[in-house]
């Protein structure tokens, strides 16, 4: 008999927020998402093809030749046996709901492990409820609190432990751990990370189900299992595009019987009398194909620009045009669109050029998670290798990964102009606070981030504003579109690509990519609004080295001004600053635009 399913979730949660070793609580019980050994086998879920991200994932993780996997979908069928992921109870310790006084400002509750329940689920014939609090390390590992060793110091005592709740507020400080024998501590002393009172981490991974033990140094913290900072998600992305060396790649694996033995130029000619061969290979060049073929030999990948590169690379290759034309390509479909018909004054004039991306398919792979502090990508959209994450699966080697379709606006700042921008005292000036405030993070937070520049803050926080701007007006809302940020200060190519997809394999209706007719109105409506924020003037004049607000990737912004949904933010809200884009109070010279001339 096929097991009930106790919930539904998107696939697209699966990668984000409900991934392997998330936290979550079910109608009845309390649960971890099992790691991809508790998913359905890769041959019963829906596999995608991207082979650049593959690549990435290869390098980044060390899987060989790691494949992508779709989570599976629900079948509404009537009679349809569910097909879902495991997922395992977690965690073990359970408070007993005791009948308290009515109106009592006050309770007590026992605490009671998995193993003193009975079939029901019951303690005594009480009903439980998980403990909202577990013990984890920044590694991922997650595991109970060892409440006997928290209170007492040990495990001698077996007595019975109780949770005393001494105000409403569910605030730590109102709240003791005690014992019958009559020792007992509070709450807050287990935040108190010096004391180490909760011991070094056990390594427990849950998700990986039993002994799936590591070796862990660290200290143990308090997590409350509900909270944000349980689980963040490592995801990759990457915009599909036509790839010629990948191509051609594919077309040597597949010749390879006949290719192994070419040597030379001359090998090759001899070879290419065979008629399959000569019509497979027609679309390439005799020196690319000697070059595949020697990558084949050697068995070593060929070197990967960045992700965020290559995109770049495609995008700005993109002719002029108004997308009208039959698209070679299903997945990529782009046009520069002419500049008479969006430029009409010279209020634009940061603004290189506009691109309609007509059809694009992103697609986006899960590689690991973190808990207590997010890893951010690099200004290229990638993880180093070094970077900390928890894995999915005892021996990975696939990774579930979702596909959208959709379209999208890329607006191509001038790079010329931000050269000159960067030589200006006051811009200088503004990017050594930036970059201050961004060491003084680092210190407090003991971690280390390379610093991504004056010209992303700009191109983030411009982002920003243009999809406010474009939120009002394109039909979609703002959570709906997320941004891509492309800066490449070696070449001087820098942009924002604002999209918009779905799940649906029709894509979206063109209600984005028409914008960029407008893209003037929706830059100047965005420049103006950001001048002047409901905060001011404590958001204008905030610094980012600050100690006491501790904002210290921020510059002037907050939720007043350019901050938005985190879904739609690629690096959750970190690193914007109004003053790098329009004057602001305080600090007017500092600004790529200005709205007033």
């Amino acid at each position: 008999m096929p097991k009930k399913p106790h919930g539904q979730l998107r696939r697209s949660q699966l990668l984000t927020t409900y991934g392997p070793g998330a936290l979550f609580d079910l109608p009845r019980h309390s649960a971890i998402v099992g790691g991809l050994d508790a998913w359905p086998k890769p041959g019963d879920l829906e596999e995608i093809s991207e082979p650049r991200l593959a690549r990435k994932i290869q390098q980044i993780t060390q899987v060989i030749n790691p494949r992508l996997y779709a989570p599976p979908a629900a079948d509404d069928t009537p009679g349809a046996a569910p097909i879902g992921i495991g997922v395992y109870r977690f965690p073990e310790w359970f408070v007993v709901q005791e009948d308290s006084a009515p109106g009592a400002r006050s309770r007590s509750r026992r605490l009671a492990h998995r193993k003193a329940l009975d079939t029901r689920s019951r303690f005594e014939g009480k009903p439980v409820v998980a403990t909202r609090f577990v013990a984890a390390c920044s590694h991922g590992h997650v595991d109970d609190i060892n409440w006997r060793v928290f209170v007492h110091g040990s495990t001698d005592c077996r007595r019975q432990l109780w949770l005393d709740e001494l105000g409403t507020s569910g605030d730590l400080g109102d709240l003791v751990v005690r014992c019958e024998c009559g020792k007992q501590r509070r709450m807050i002393e287990a935040t108190n990370r010096d004391a180490r009172p909760l011991g070094l981490c056990t390594g427990r991974r849950p998700w990986l189900g039993p002994n799936s033990n590591e070796p862990c140094g660290e200290q143990a913290r308090l997590l409350i299992r509900t909270a944000s900072n349980a689980y963040f998600a490592q995801a990759l992305t990457v915009l599909s595009i036509p790839e010629r060396d990948s191509a051609i790649d594919g077309v040597v694996e597949e010749l390879w019987g006949e290719l192994e033995v070419v040597e030379q130029a001359y090998d090759l000619g001899v070879v290419k009398r065979k008629a399959r061969v000569a019509q497979k290979l027609a679309p390439f060049a005799d020196n690319e194909i000697l070059a595949a073929i020697s990558r084949k030999r050697s068995g070593t990948l060929q070197p990967e620009k960045p992700l965020k590169q290559v995109e770049l690379d495609a995008i700005l290759a993109a002719p002029e045009g108004y997308g009208e034309d039959v698209p070679l390509n299903e997945d990529f479909h782009v046009r520069r669109l002419p500049e008479h018909v969006w430029r009409r004054s010279a209020s634009s004039a940061g603004i290189a050029a506009v691109y309609q991306l007509h059809r694009l398919r992103e697609v986006m792979a899960l590689i690991g998670f973190t808990r207590f502090e997010a890893i951010t990508p690099d200004i290229n959209g990638e993880y180093d290798q070094e970077v900390e994450r928890a894995a999915l699966a005892i021996e990975p080697g696939w990774f579930p990964a979702v596909e959208n379709r959709g379209e999208g606006i890329f607006v191509q700042v001038d790079g010329q102009a931000i050269g000159q921008w960067l030589e200006r005292p006051a811009v200088q000036r503004r990017v050594a606070a930036l970059l201050a405030g961004h060491e003084q993070w680092q210190m407090k937070r003991n971690t280390t981030r390379d610093f991504l520049g004056g010209p992303y803050i700009l191109l983030h926080t411009l982002s920003h504003m243009l999809l406010q701007s474009l939120a009002l007006r394109c039909g979609y809302p703002m959570s709906a579109i997320r941004e891509r940020i492309y800066a490449d200060p070696q070449e001087g190519r820098y942009g924002i690509l604002l999209y918009t997809g779905s799940p649906d394999a029709g894509g979206t209706l063109g209600g984005l990519v028409q914008q960029a007719r407008a893209i003037e109105e929706h830059l100047d409506h965005a420049l103006r609004a950001a001048m002047l924020c409901s905060n001011d003037p404590i958001c204008a004049q905030h610094t980012p080295d600050d100690p006491l607000e501790e904002r210290w990737l921020l510059g002037a912004a907050c939720h007043g001004c350019v901050l938005v949904g985190e879904p739609s933010c690629e690096m959750r809200n970190d690193y914007l600053d109004r003053a790098l884009v329009v004057p602001v109070l305080g600090l007017e010279d500092a600004a790529f635009f200005n709205p007033g001339l």
